[in-house]
């Protein structure tokens, strides 16, 4: 291949080329299986057809279960991980696009025109040779390497490992951004035209309400640039009355999923949207409004965590193209910096209003905000180097280092490739117990979500039933629980009707007794024991051990004790010695922890250690030895009780 053709393969390809590298980093950095917190849930509703948690996600769920239906060697899980790899490599993409649009519109020729003759920092570089192949070198080096910057920011990046809504959320959104780019730059005045223009942002925007909607995060900026083009007379009316006709059109159509898929009774079913108000309820978030905007001082935390957090996010040399490039594009457009201003400061108002822990994928719009002003601080300071006289290979040099060194600063943070210990936790708790058995825990971020897909997806251990007792909290669960086991509340119905009136007021917001709703929420906890006992060995989480029954909020049925058994607490009758399985299992350990890892290896060596203590109650020496190895073999930070550390000295 010639020089020439290469180049030009290059010049006219390049965004293809980076987003294909793009795509296999991710794929390098992709977790094999679930991740912690909603992946497990969000697979299994892909797969099944189920219903999400609020607001439902009723596109990401559609297009989920028809993707993990093609033919390949892999598991649904990780065919549902590469999806969330791909619409992030669409986002991207679409990022591409725009900022090329941008440098095309703004400063294409810039070295050649007539009002750069005048005194500048750039005259150095105005003949018309170098000002060219400067041109066409700083536009792939601008628009590819903020791309870069974006595709590797911290919290972008983990979009791409694992299922979850944001990456299909931020390829729609970037989708909308070139698309009003498109139309800020046009200048042709036709009504027919914009008013097609603009129902093409309205399609896109409605799938993403369709998807998220923090998508409502984009329309201040949009608004700006709708009366920018448009301004506001009987035509821009029009123009705003037929594209939200279609916006209405195509929301409705994806989210009448709700109500037909909830009537089918699927075996995860969220909400129940099959009414009217339960679909309000759904679509609205109801049950999240509690932390939006729930107190000035919690925004006043958030800001500050976000500010702290924002320094972890892009490598530090990185903020020199986002300090200068501010002022490049005040000076540029400055209806692109409103634009780019308004995102960034609407996600961020939102964001810190909502207290939430985990809050980070919620900024996502704002560090996506943040690239676009890097691509402005690349162009400065190309342009710059080269001022001082820098030769081109050298400043790209320079400016790709910088940008390469971004993504090298965030891999480690990022990457899951080796990220089972999710999928062996679960499965560890499922394994332990015996058939037909009751499993009561909130550990949603660990235990319960990933559940959710290897019982109804892979079908494991699906005799299991596992009850979350945040989520009895809910009317809506308690039919999803009957539709899997019909005499769960056998026994004790009419405490369940009793409850379910109760708290029907609660939900719908009106006025309701605190009181008798928490008498009768407990009095179920306690009778989902008591009446299933004799048919179902039952097990209660650690978490439920330290703080609801400590406290006195669960009771256990006259008679009946705990024991440690593996990483559960059996309810067992009297106070004989109970034998427990042998902790054999093996887990894969991933080589980048996080808090949630973390927690889990916690978790799993005090039950261990649990263990060893009721070993050593029955003097069951031994046995105590065989968790003590376990524990220091496995989780060697672990500080052992008093009682145990001189057993493990004998070791």
């Amino acid at each position: 291949m010639s020089k020439l053709s290469f180049e030009y393969i290059i010049q006219h390809y390049y965004k293809i080329f980076v987003t294909v590298l793009i795509f296999i980093v991710y794929i390098v950095t992709m977790a094999p299986s679930v991740q912690q917190i909603d992946s497990g849930e969000l697979a299994a509703v892909q797969c099944t057809l189920g219903i999400a948690h609020p607001t439902g996600y009723p596109l990401f769920t559609m297009i989920g279960y028809i993707f993990h239906l093609i033919p390949m060697p892999f598991s649904s899980i990780l065919k549902l991980n590469i999806l969330s790899a791909i619409w992030s490599c669409v986002s991207i993409y679409f990022f591409l696009l725009s900022m090329q649009l941008v440098f095309e519109k703004i400063y294409v020729n810039l070295y050649l025109r007539s009002s750069l003759k005048k005194k500048s920092m750039f005259r150095k570089t105005q003949s018309a040779a170098v000002g060219i192949l400067d041109q066409q070198h700083l536009e792939i080096l601008a628009v590819s390497g903020s791309g870069l910057i974006l595709a590797f920011n911290k919290t972008f990046w983990m979009q791409s490992t694992g299922v979850e809504v944001y990456s299909l959320h931020m390829a729609i959104i970037s989708a909308a951004i070139y698309l009003l780019f498109r139309i800020l730059f046009k200048t042709e005045k036709n009504v027919a035209k914009a008013t097609e223009n603009w129902m093409i942002v309205a399609m896109v925007l409605a799938l993403g309400f369709s998807n998220h909607m923090t998508t409502v995060l984009i329309l201040p900026a949009a608004a700006v640039l709708f009366y920018e083009k448009e301004r506001l007379n009987l035509t821009s009316l029009r123009i705003f009355g037929t594209s939200s006709l279609v916006f209405i059109i195509i929301l409705i159509f994806f989210y009448s999923y709700l109500p037909t898929r909830a009537s089918m009774n699927p075996i995860l079913n969220w909400g129940d949207p099959s009414n009217l108000d339960n679909i309000i309820r759904h679509v609205s978030g109801h049950q999240y409004q509690v932390w939006l905007f729930s107190s000035v001082d919690a925004a006043k935390q958030n800001l500050l965590k976000f500010y702290e957090v924002l320094k972890t996010e892009f490598f530090i040399p990185v903020f020199i193209f986002m300090v200068v490039g501010l002022a490049e594009l005040l000076l540029r457009s400055r209806i692109l910096f409103a634009f780019v201003l308004i995102c960034f400061v609407t996600t961020v108002f939102y964001a810190i209003n909502y207290d939430i822990n985990d809050i980070d994928s919620y900024f996502l719009l704002a560090y996506y905000s943040l690239a676009i002003i890097s691509f402005f601080g690349i162009i400065v300071v190309f342009k710059f180097l080269r001022f001082i006289s820098l030769p081109r290979k050298i400043t790209s040099a320079v400016l790709v280092i910088i940008i390469l060194g971004h993504g090298a600063w965030n891999f480690t943070k990022v990457n899951q490739s080796g990220l089972y210990l999710f999928e062996d936790y679960t499965k560890t708790i499922l394994n332990s117990v015996e058939d037909n058995s009751i499993i009561f825990s909130y550990q949603w971020d660990y235990f319960i979500s990933p559940s959710y897909y290897f019982q109804f997806v892979d079908n494991y251990r699906e005799d299991v039933l596992v009850i979350d007792k945040e989520l009895l909290r809910r009317s809506w669960y308690y039919k999803q629980l009957k539709n899997r086991n019909r005499t769960l509340f056998q026994g004790f119905d009419n405490d369940v009707v009793n409850f379910l009136a109760l708290l029907r007021p609660f939900e719908r917001g009106e006025e309701y007794n605190s009181e008798e709703i928490e008498k009768y929420y407990r009095r179920i906890q306690k009778n989902l024991i008591a009446f299933n006992i004799d048919e179902h060995n039952y097990y209660l989480a650690p978490e439920l051990v330290d703080n609801e029954l400590r406290s006195g909020e669960l009771e256990l049925p006259k008679g009946y004790n705990i024991v440690p058994q593996y990483l559960l607490f059996k309810v067992v009758k009297g106070n004989k010695y109970v034998p427990a399985p042998l902790p054999d299992f093996k887990w894969r350990f991933p080589k980048n922890p996080n808090r949630y890892t973390d927690f889990i290896e916690r978790l799993t060596a005090q039950m261990l250690s649990n263990r060893a203590i009721y070993e050593l109650q029955f003097r069951k020496t031994e046995m105590a030895k065989i968790y003590v190895r376990k524990i220091v073999a496995n989780f060697p930070e672990f500080e052992l009780p008093d009682q145990l550390k001189k057993l493990a000295d004998s070791l």
